[in-house]
């Protein structure tokens, strides 16, 4: 049985979604066949990450050659996202020293950035892969630890073909300016907020 303000809420659903349907028209002018993307997933909200390889997960069964590189994550590090990716044969690295804002040698961290980029930065111009992940990348940017202008020249000098995903907070106005595709994840409500902690298979 349905509620008076379902059943309103429905009504009024249907006739904008006839609406819509009525006065849609095909847009024009859109290409076909693959060109490379570079896609943002910024904000300080949750799943930022999981968006990502959400993508890879699609991108691997269509046939795609993938490759992740995180960023902040250890080498070390066996999150549900990695156990995962171990058992499809998905190639990644971690790269960082765990948490950079509670690393007591910032400067180790900063090369650990820039070798980590180094690596990340031959995979591209290997041209061998259909998309590369290049996860928590904003915060080198941000810091100064891999600078700029040369992430842009690589991106630029990339297959046309090869898609590049990059995730973090504060995404520089302009890597924001050069891609294809940016989400800003916002944050409406948390659980952490609640009292609720980190649960394994949800946050890591």
């Amino acid at each position: 049985m349905t509620d008076d303000a379902t059943a309103a809420r429905r009504e009024a659903a249907m006739r904008e979604l006839q609406a819509d349907r009525d006065n849609y028209k095909k847009t024009e002018g859109i290409t076909k066949g693959r060109r490379g993307l570079l896609i943002v997933n910024t904000g300080k909200g949750k799943g930022k990450t999981t968006a990502a390889l959400g993508l890879m997960m699609r991108a691997h069964g269509r046939g795609l050659t993938t490759r992740m590189f995180q960023f902040l994550k250890h080498e070390n590090a066996k999150f549900g996202e990695h156990r995962t990716m171990d058992a499809l044969g998905l190639p990644y690295e971690g790269l960082g020293d765990g948490f950079t804002w509670r690393s007591r040698d910032l400067d180790n961290s900063a090369e650990m950035a820039a070798h980590g980029w180094a690596l990340a930065r031959a995979a591209i111009e290997t041209g061998e892969y259909d998309l590369i992940v290049l996860d928590e990348f904003t915060y080198p940017l941000k810091f100064g630890w891999v600078p700029w202008p040369e992430v842009e020249a690589v991106l630029k000098a990339r297959d046309p073909k090869m898609h590049v995903v990059i995730t973090g907070r504060d995404a520089l106005p302009e890597l924001v300016e050069l891609a294809d595709t940016v989400s800003e994840i916002n944050p409406v409500k948390h659980a952490y907020a609640a009292g609720i902690g980190a649960q394994t298979g949800i946050e890591y």
